[in-house]
């Protein structure tokens, strides 16, 4: 029998939160040099940012509270999401599919273990 390390068996999920903290550091900071009206896409980019992050770093060691974070997790990216998608620019549509990879990936995760 192979043994999965924690690692190995939270890869995807560790990958998708990374690209999405990533996305949302660069549209955090596109919105807020754009417009005014963009603060609450602006703000929930960094919610967002700081959740992935968590996740990120709870996977990487296999806390026992990584299940219940990425379910936090996959509801804020979804929020998130469908907030850069009310704005037709680059860095919102490519935040956006990596909120929702994001959320997909910590549903699966969240729901392996439940």
């Amino acid at each position: 029998m192979a043994v999965t390390t924690v690692e190995e068996r939270n890869k995807a999920c560790l990958d998708a939160c990374a690209e999405c903290q990533q996305a949302c550091e660069a549209c955090n900071y596109q919105c807020c040099a754009d417009q005014p009206e963009m603060a609450e896409c602006a703000r929930l980019c960094v919610d967002c940012a700081a959740i992935c992050a968590l996740c990120v770093t709870l996977l990487a060691r296999g806390s026992r509270w990584a299940e219940q974070v990425c379910r936090l997790c996959a509801e804020i990216c979804e929020a998130c999401a469908a907030e850069c998608d009310k704005y037709d620019v680059d860095y919102c549509r490519a935040c956006a599919e990596a909120c929702r990879r994001c959320a997909e990936q910590c549903r699966q995760m969240a729901s392996a273990t439940a």
